[in-house]
Formats: structure tokens, C-alpha cells, sequence
């Protein structure tokens, strides 16, 4: 509530009078704009100047009547119409007891009211109740109400769509954007599969989309606690005078990632349209900025269904990895560092000299011999890096992973098992042929400055296509992974035998009789000595007959095929 004291000056009114020489869309025009009225309003004046011959426009302070006249008569003069517009004094009485004396206009919502200086006192030491909020069934009555003087052809809608994956930060947004929204309503999803839009809202009948509780989805993020998304909502929202309103919901495509899709609903005009271009703009630097995902390890859901979109992100909890626990020759290890550790810390001088900041690294070597672990290790001592990893069954998600490694960068891309996508041409199909082609392209479709780390594993080294392993640029150093010495077996059988009864003498002995093996087969030795202990003593030690029967079991009973499985086949051949 403002008040504008106008002193002993009386308020006026602008009288319109009856012509039968002005066409009525003139007169509609000047309402409109001049006096700021609505198309409903200004075609009821028109309604009563030929009823009556005349309608007023006011009350007004002086000045406004003033200001208005001069502004209606210059506007009927450039329209050269003979249009009569009158200036008259009004004695106003005070709108609240009636008395003549209501000299001060006060402005309540979108209208004005004439009240004396008795009521306005009063209200001033009075605390209005609040209005009770008007309860809706259905969201078309929502925009109805909230849109009261505007029709429907005057309102325009505006969408932009974000990544599903992005859920988390698209909703910080939004909370910090329309957080003093006038109200906010969930809505009834009938059709899981249908998209909602603001058109959908305004159906009216037996098409109506009902309002419903909020709807919430809990969402990891690698946190103690999830965060909370809206699965939809509609918020009702006014800034500086301008009414807008604005849909959240999934954008659904069949097969594919649900998308976040936000539609703004605005008054046509320049004020509106500006307003969606402020909104749309902070909504996306929140993605740009991306700080939900930022430098954990990440992996994106595959869909069930056979062309492998994504349904979201998943944060992997992977505990800390030490130097100590990288069961690799002392040799191999200094390679890794240098090439991965060293290289990232020195990227900021390597920029400045004019040198490349992206790497390709491949990791091979027989299967179960560590590289899952080594890539843990890494991704533990990355600091600020973001981690993705993806499966050769995910490549098909590949454009979806690399749009994340870039906004999030910098970041480590690692591929495992690369051989299954990218060997010989010839042994190709169609379908493999394309995913390697995607692969090569964003590999080499990456800036010189993108601090975008490649790690490509493979058990068969000798089997990958010539275009990813023999064309420099793409891989800058091969790393072997092999199976451990007797030194790193004795570290792996100390390792994985932590909770056991262990001599050194056993050890010594399970270190040397396991030559051959992988660190996946003396994990699974450790369990098979823990199972021999706890049927012979209940745990209480390990003798070398139980080495015999686990490594007779796991190598020599179960045949050539078992000790495969369990990465014992090469200490089968020595043996």
C-alpha cells in the first residue's frame, strides 16, 4: 500500500464522448494505449460510450488526469480523428466510510482507491489478514487465474532442454532462481510416456491435467546425503509487475535418456521476452559450472534396452588407493607416474611452452593382473579430476561420456577392454566398425589444451586395429601390466591374506609355487587357504598342505580351462 497526498487538489476523470465519426478500433487503440487498459476493458468502455454517450476513465490524482489528457489529445491528433475527450474535476468520497473528504489516492494491487486521512490512519496502525490461497483442481485453472488479464493469444512459451545426467545442477537452479515464486504446484502425470507442456496445462474438460502432491526423487550424488529433484512442478512467479509461469518435467523420447525439459510462459513482448533470455542464461552457466559431479569417479546407466542410452549417473565410492597397494614391478610403476601423475602436474607449464595437454595411455597385459586396480590408483591421486569410466558394452554412450569429460574436465576418460571395440578392421562388423570410428574421432577431435586424459586397457594388445595403436597422436605411451614377480606375489599373498595366520615361511612358499599366476589367482588362493584353515583348525594356521590342495585344485584337477579362469594358465604350461 503506497499513499500519494495530493493536497486540497481534487482528483479528475477523463470523459470519452460518443462519436459517430471515429471508427471504434481507434478508440480501442487509444485505451489500450494510452490508458493502459486490457482488451476486455477496453471493449466494455466502448460498450457503455454508445450506451450512454459517454464513459469515464479515473479517477486520477490531478497530475496523472493531467498528464493523460495531454497524451489523448496528442494521439487523437495524429490519428486526425474528431474524438472528444473531457477534463473534469470529481469530488471524490472516501471509498472505506464514505465522507466527501477523500482527497488521497492509494494504490491496492492494480487499482486505485480514494480514502481519507481518518481510514488511512487507521490502516496504517491495522495489519491486514491475509488473503487465504486460492485452492485449484486443475492446472488449467491455475494459468487461467494467474493470466486473469491476458488471453491466451497474447501469451508465448519458450523451452530450452538440458541433459537428464545434469538433473542435479539444472535443479539448483531453478530452486535459486524462483525461489520466491508466488506458488509452486505438482502435477498429475497420467502418461508416463507423454511429455508435458504448457499447452497440455491449458486443456480444459475431460482432458484437464489435475494438480497432485510435489513428487521428489532422490538423487546420488556421491554425498552423505542424496539430493532432492522435483519430477515436475509448475511455479506461478511476478517480477517488476510482469506475471510468468514455469513448466519442469522429463523430456521423453523412446530409447533414449530422459532430458530435463523447462518451459517458460511470459506475456507476449519485449519485457518477457527478455526476462526467459535472463532466466535461460543463468540455467545454463548452473550446467556449465557442473559442480555436483566435479572430481568423483563417475559411470552413466545403461538403459536396458539394446542401443545402450543412458538413464542417469552413478558415483562410484572407491576407496583411496596407496602407492604401496599398486602390486607393479618398482620399473613399471615410475613409467606410470611419470606419464600420468608428473604429466598432470606440469600441465599449466606444459600449456604456457605451446605443448599438448591431452594424453592417450593404454594399459595391457593378461587378464586379473591389476590394471582395474592401477586405474584406481590413478583416479585416488588425481586431484580436482573427474573420472569417467566406460565399458565396451557402454560404447555406444561414448558422445554422452566425452560432452561430460569436456564440461567436466579435467578429466580422465578410461576405456576398458578397448580390444573389444577396436580390433582388426577385417574381424569387424558394421557396428564395431562404427563405434571405432566414433572412438578415433573424438580422440582426435579434441583441442590441444583439453585437459582430457585417455586410459585404454586391453588384455590383447596384439589384436587392436592399426588406426588406434599405430598412429601417433593417439596413444602416447603403452604401459604392460604383467603378471607380478615373486616379489609382488609375496606383497599379494600379504595383501590379500591380511587376516590369516601367515608365517613368512608360507609366504615365502606361496609366492614361489605361484609363479605364473595373476593377482586375481592368489586372491582367490588366499580365500581357498582361509577355507582349508577354518575345516582343519578353525583358522588358527596355515600349513604347506594347504597350499598343495588349493594349487591342485585351481591348477591341475579342474583342467586347462579352470586354471584360464582363474589367470593360472601360464604356471600351468611352466609347470
Amino acid at each position: 500500500m503506497t499513499n500519494d497526498a495530493r493536497g486540497e487538489r481534487e482528483p479528475a476523470q477523463l470523459v470519452i464522448h460518443n462519436d459517430e465519426d471515429t471508427p471504434d478500433e481507434f478508440v480501442i487503440s487509444l485505451l489500450r494505449q494510452v490508458f493502459g487498459k486490457s482488451e476486455r476493458e477496453a471493449a466494455a468502455l466502448i460498450t457503455r460510450i454508445e450506451r450512454e454517450e459517454k464513459a469515464a476513465c479515473g479517477p486520477y490524482p490531478q497530475s496523472v488526469a493531467e498528464a493523460l489528457f495531454k497524451s489523448a489529445q496528442q494521439y487523437i491528433w495524429l490519428g486526425q480523428h474528431p474524438l472528444k475527450i473531457t477534463l473534469e474535476e470529481i469530488r471524490t468520497p472516501c471509498e472505506l466510510c464514505g465522507k466527501p473528504e477523500g482527497q488521497t489516492d492509494v494504490r491496492i494491487g492494480s487499482r486505485t482507491v480514494w480514502l481519507c486521512s481518518d481510514c488511512i490512519r487507521a490502516a496504517d496502525t491495522m495489519t491486514a489478514p491475509e488473503e487465504p490461497e486460492k485452492e485449484f483442481e486443475y492446472a488449467c485453472d491455475v494459468l487461467d487465474w494467474h493470466f486473469a488479464d491476458v488471453p491466451r493469444s497474447k501469451l508465448v512459451t519458450t523451452i530450452r532442454q538440458f541433459p537428464g545426467h545434469m538433473r542435479v545442477d539444472v535443479q539448483a537452479a531453478i530452486d535459486r532462481l524462483f525461489s520466491e515464486a508466488n506458488r509452486l504446484f505438482g502435477l498429475n502425470e497420467e502418461q508416463r510416456y507423454e511429455t508435458l507442456s504448457i499447452s497440455r496445462l491449458l486443456r480444459e474438460g475431460r482432458y484437464a491435467l489435475a494438480i497432485a502432491p510435489l513428487q521428489y526423487s532422490d538423487v546420488d550424488i556421491g554425498e552423505k546425503s542424496p539430493v532432492k529433484c522435483l519430477d515436475n512442478g509448475l511455479w506461478l512467479c511476478e517480477q517488476d509487475g510482469l506475471r510468468y509461469a514455469v513448466l519442469l518435467c522429463a523430456h521423453r523420447e523412446y530409447s533414449r535418456e530422459p532430458g530435463i525439459r523447462i518451459e517458460i510462459l511470459v506475456p507476449s513482448g519485449s519485457a518477457g521476452a527478455a526476462l526467459v533470455q535472463r532466466c535461460f542464461s543463468e540455467l545454463e552457466e548452473a550446467v556449465q559450472a557442473a559442480r555436483t559431479y566435479r572430481g568423483k569417479i563417475l559411470s552413466l546407466d545403461a538403459d536396458s534396452d539394446y542401443r545402450g542410452r543412458s538413464r542417469g549417473i552413478t558415483v562410484h565410492r572407491l576407496p583411496p588407493v596407496a602407492r604401496s597397494e599398486v602390486i607393479l614391478p618398482e620399473q613399471t610403476l615410475r613409467l606410470l607416474d611419470r606419464n600420468v601423475l608428473t604429466f598432470v602436474n606440469t600441465r599449466d607449464q606444459l600449456r604456457r611452452l605451446g605443448q599438448s595437454t591431452r594424453k592417450g595411455i593404454l594399459l595391457y597385459g593378461p587378464p586379473g593382473t591389476g590394471k582395474t586396480h592401477t586405474i584406481r590408483y590413478l583416479a585416488t591421486h588425481l586431484p580436482g579430476h573427474t573420472t569417467l569410466i566406460i565399458t565396451a558394452e557402454q560404447i555406444g554412450l561414448l558422445g554422452a561420456y566425452m560432452n561430460l569429460a569436456r564440461l567436466l574436465q579435467p578429466s580422465m576418460v578410461v576405456i576398458e577392454d578397448v580390444d573389444l571395440i577396436a580390433r582388426d578392421r577385417d574381424d569387424m562388423g558394421p557396428c564395431e566398425e562404427s563405434m571405432l570410428n566414433k572412438l578415433l574421432n573424438e580422440m582426435d577431435g579434441l583441442k590441444e589444451d583439453a585437459d582430457i586424459l585417455f586410459v585404454l586397457t586391453t588384455n590383447r594388445p596384439e589384436d587392436l586395429e592399426g588406426a588406434l595403436a599405430g598412429r601417433p597422436g593417439r596413444i602416447d605411451q603403452a604401459i604392460e601390466v604383467p603378471l607380478p614377480d615373486e616379489t609382488g606375489r609375496g606383497k599379494l599373498v600379504r595383501l590379500y591374506g591380511k587376516g590369516l595366520p601367515l608365517q613368512d615361511a608360507v609366504v615365502a612358499e606361496a609366492a614361489r609355487r605361484s609363479e605364473g599366476t595373476s593377482c586375481a589367482f592368489i586372491k582367490e588362493l588366499m580365500r581357498r587357504l582361509a577355507q582349508a584353515s577354518l575345516a582343519r583348525d578353525g583358522g588358527n594356521s596355515i600349513v604347506s598342505a594347504d597350499i598343495d590342495e588349493a594349487l591342485d585344485d585351481m591348477l591341475f584337477s579342474g583342467g586347462r580351462l579352470n586354471a584360464q579362469l582363474l589367470g593360472g594358465a601360464q604356471a600351468m604350461a611352466t609347470g
